[in-house]
């Protein structure tokens, strides 16, 4: 990651914005219950997942020499229960509340920092989970716009956040899921 932020210095000298989307957790825990989780494999999605954008950002605030974005990835399961999440919800809840502190620290520095919480996806990384298909036949019947997230979406609503017609936005989770979160 250093040499990767050395190199944008060296080539650019700035960083306008930066969008973490890394995925990682032992099957075990991901197929598992949570209170069946190894501490090894706890410490490997926490790290992978949420502390990964905490170094992204320290290394990418002295880039961001006139303000900047840092988006990450979310999910649903963060702020609620959803069956055979397990192991990932603690962890993305985790990812949240750094996003908030995170905001509050590069604020004054004109740095925006967001979490992108799609709803399911059909991802390398989601195939994963358990009775996956299963949640995302659910996604399509609650979400009050019938249907299933996609990539472009996802892509939209980050550059949105981006972009300079979201420059008082910050610190929060926005859920582009056609819905799905408001139904509890």
């Amino acid at each position: 990651m250093t040499a990767l932020f050395a190199t944008i210095r060296e080539k650019w000298g700035r960083l306008d914005f930066l969008v973490h989307s890394l995925a990682f957790a032992p099957k075990a825990g991901l197929q598992g219950r949570l209170v069946d989780s190894s501490v090894e494999g706890f410490l490997t999605a926490m790290d992978i997942f949420c502390h990964s954008f905490m170094r992204m950002a320290k290394l990418a605030e002295p880039l961001m020499t006139n303000g900047g974005v840092l988006v990450t990835m979310s999910y649903y399961g963060a702020d609620k229960v959803i069956a055979n999440y397990s192991l990932m919800a603690p962890v993305k809840a985790a990812l949240e509340a750094a996003v908030r502190y995170l905001a509050y620290e590069l604020g004054p520095k004109g740095i925006r920092v967001h979490a992108v919480s799609p709803g399911p996806l059909k991802t390398r990384a989601a195939s994963g989970l358990a009775h996956f298909d299963e949640l995302l036949a659910e996604a399509e019947l609650r979400a009050p716009e019938r249907d299933l997230v996609d990539i472009l979406d996802i892509g939209a609503a980050t550059a949105f956040l981006c972009s300079p017609f979201a420059k008082l936005i910050t610190g929060g989770t926005i859920y582009v899921d056609g819905g799905y979160n408001i139904r509890g």
